[in-house]
């Protein structure tokens, strides 16, 4: 069967086309950037799917979209009206994601009306969270009636560092994974199960990212109000304007950021050690829930070419039994162990394969139905 996943943002569209009766081998891959923006050839993702679709080698059988909330509904699932529906009443809390992929599979319909397809959630890895981990302290109606509590994101993420982990290291047992890019996650991984998210109700929460806030003080909204800033203001600056870019003035992407330090940028290196210092916070968090570590893994954009970043995060770890092997460390965008001999807990740097899980879920749900 092939199976063509799509990844998409608010103004970009990537895809892998896998031939899953081969194992999941990519036919083809590609990513278009600024849709919609100036300058740009394609105004909206349909007109990017047009063109998509007449690249292809082949036809696909099946398209997965690796859907981020779908509030209530979790998991694998074929898209019908009424997932489409739910995934709009959602669509205030994940405003870069949701409509572009609605609109993405509303297009996919008109294009395409006998292929089946399948929305992957986010949120599906995380429903082993125990339910105490899951509520925020808020009037209980507030979690029972709106559906406001921590779902945690980078599922398919997530859910490959489980696997593979499992595959490389099959006596781990508790996984810390640090999903590290232009988004970011941390994740407490027990028996292959996910247990804690550093996402909360929305995947702007956590730790900070390249261009949203990551964990804010919803309190603090009333000073930012009485400078008379409305809201839909301060939620554009705080999920366009905000971390990486808004802590150090100079890019959201880490390589700038970096770069900046290096040349005595002093905002610059306040991001990195505030990035740095949020993503240990959760590790050792996760060490407390889980009891320990047997391995720390690394993926995503920095997690797998962040070299200092890495060792930055490691960095005084000894205690928890975590100990960077620098020589190791030094390598980008492969699988490899980079731990100490001596360390305790096996340190990996495990890139990611978000479309092989979203391609297996959309097989499995189609071969059920």
């Amino acid at each position: 069967m092939l199976v063509l996943v799509a990844n998409l943002g608010s103004t970009s569209f990537k895809f892998k086309l896998l031939d899953m009766d081969a194992g999941g081998d990519v036919v083809a891959k590609g990513g278009y950037e600024r849709i919609g923006q100036s300058g740009s050839s394609y105004a909206t993702h349909a007109d990017v799917i047009d063109v998509i679709l007449k690249e292809l080698p082949g036809r696909p059988e099946a398209i997965g979209f690796k859907a981020v909330h779908g509030g209530p509904i979790s998991g694998a699932v074929r898209v019908t009206d009424e997932v489409i529906a739910t995934m709009e009443q959602f669509a205030d809390v994940a405003p870069a994601h949701n409509p572009p992929y609605i609109a993405a599979m509303r297009a996919f319909r008109a294009k395409m009306p006998s292929t089946p397809q399948v929305a992957a959630f986010e949120t599906a890895f995380h429903q082993t969270i125990p339910l105490y981990r899951q509520v925020y302290a808020i009037p209980h109606e507030w979690t029972e009636k709106l559906g406001i509590r921590r779902y945690g994101f980078h599922g398919a993420s997530h859910r490959y560092i489980a696997t593979r982990v499992k595959e490389i290291v099959p006596e781990a047992r508790r996984v810390i994974s640090c999903h590290l890019g232009g988004s970011c996650s941390v994740c407490a991984i027990e028996n292959g199960k996910s247990v804690a998210n550093s996402f909360g109700m929305t995947a702007q929460s956590g730790v900070p990212h390249n261009n949203r806030v990551g964990d804010f003080d919803t309190f603090a909204l009333q000073k930012l109000i009485k400078q008379n800033l409305s809201l839909e203001e301060i939620f554009r600056k705080l999920s366009k304007e905000s971390g990486m870019l808004g802590m150090s003035g100079v890019s959201p992407d880490m390589r700038d950021v970096e770069r900046a330090a290096n040349e005595g940028n002093e905002r610059a290196r306040l991001a990195i050690n505030g990035f740095v210092d949020s993503v240990r916070q959760f590790i050792g968090a996760y060490l407390v829930v889980l009891g320990g570590c047997d391995v720390l893994a690394f993926t995503g954009g920095i997690g797998e070419n962040g070299i200092a970043i890495r060792e930055a995060i490691c960095r005084g770890m000894e205690w928890a039994g975590i100990a960077l092997d620098p020589a190791k460390n030094a390598v980008r965008g492969r699988e490899e162990k980079i731990s100490a001999v001596e360390s305790d807990v096996q340190i990996w740097i495990v890139p990611t394969n978000e479309e092989l899980i979203v391609a297996r879920q959309t097989v499995s749900v189609l071969r059920a139905n």
